[in-house]
């Protein structure tokens, strides 16, 4: 069972949920006896003090992470999902909707939460002021009624709003964006879907680390993979590699997965926390790291990747990423590798090449 946030109170559950989950559970009378969907939620416990009132939760995380933190405490009246869809047509009497940081995801996750209510439901969302809830009522379709806001704390808002007429069916086709890439290898047709990071180009780091690919054979791993620019490259060079491509985000694997399709490829495509659900050794790890600036565990971050690759690869096998030049990788890679190869770099990105002794 989940915790009983009357007997663990509200002062110390501060200091494991993010403001927006705060600001939920300061309006949990929203959710008594209702059977509640939250989707997009944070990387915390929230759902499991929402059990206090609410019937049940569900629980749909766009983010693998985020359903490794509430997946353990699964029980009789709590169930977690992991995708850009729940597995079923279940309806709920209230859907908690997470603002995404990407406000092109929002109207897909607004539709997706009005095909799970019931008619006449309740569609509470949550956000950052910073992050474009301030115009949520703007943004609500006609299914739904003009929105209020009920809440306003912690740098976040909170509104509800009522499903009015039935939300429209959701395709994917509708939500994704195909556009031709010109890679170093060819040709691709990339695509994209809402939420997903794009400029419709190639970018430098990915570009560079195509331009100096080694010969690769076998079992290779995108780590990272994005809408699958990397594994479509490979494939178009070399149809022969099996491919396995990971992310945490549930839109970026739908979209490999769709990119794959609209270039006649296969790839296994699946959700991994950095390299923990990946099973076997491989011959070759390339990656785009989707670690940037700004991330207070960059370097954990980084040295967990390079000590993770390093155990995965066979021996004599290739890894190859491309990184901003001031993150610091060569320590770490020369404490798990022996040596640090950078085969190529300009002014913002450098190439490391190494292979498993």
């Amino acid at each position: 069972m989940g915790y009983n946030c009357r007997k663990f109170p509200f002062g110390l559950w501060l200091r494991v949920l993010s403001n927006p989950s705060q600001v939920v559970l300061r309006n949990i009378e929203l959710f008594e006896s209702k059977n509640v969907l939250l989707i997009n939620h944070e990387c915390d416990l929230l759902a499991t003090a929402l059990l206090e009132d609410a019937a049940k939760v569900t629980t749909l995380a766009l983010d693998f992470n985020h359903f490794q933190r509430i997946k353990s405490h699964e029980n009789a009246r709590l169930q977690c999902h992991f995708g850009h869809q729940l597995p079923s047509t279940q309806t709920f009497d209230a859907v908690v909707l997470f603002y995404p940081k990407s406000k092109s995801l929002a109207p897909y996750l607004i539709n997706l939460a009005g095909r799970h209510l019931i008619p006449g439901g309740e569609l509470v969302i949550v956000g950052e002021k910073k992050g474009g809830i301030r115009s949520i009522t703007k943004q609500l379709p006609d299914y739904f009624d003009g929105g209020i806001k009920l809440d306003n704390a912690r740098h976040c808002m909170l509104y509800s709003s009522s499903l009015q007429s039935e939300a429209p069916e959701i395709n994917l086709s509708d939500w994704v964006k195909a556009y031709v890439l010109s890679t170093p290898q060819g040709e691709l047709t990339i695509c994209n879907l809402v939420g997903v990071f794009s400029e419709k180009r190639l970018d430098e780091g990915t570009e560079l680390l195509l331009e100096h690919l080694p010969t690769l054979k076998g079992r290779v791993l995108d780590f990272g993979c994005g809408a699958g620019v990397i594994t479509a490259a490979l494939l178009k060079a070399n149809p022969d590699l099996e491919l396995e491509c990971v992310d945490i985000n549930a839109m970026a694997l739908a979209s490999c997965e769709l990119t794959m399709a609209a270039n006649g490829m296969q790839a296994k495509v699946y959700a991994s926390d950095g390299l923990t659900q990946i099973q076997g050794l491989f011959d070759a790890i390339i990656s785009n790291p989707p670690f940037h600036d700004g991330l207070d565990s960059t370097t954990e971050i980084a040295t967990r990747f390079v000590q993770e690759s390093e155990a995965q690869l066979r021996s004599g096998g290739i890894w190859q990423i491309v990184a901003n030049r001031h993150l610091p990788y060569s320590d770490t890679i020369a404490q798990f590798f022996n040596t640090v190869n950078v085969t190529a770099e300009n002014n913002k990105y450098k190439i490391y090449a190494n292979r498993k002794a």
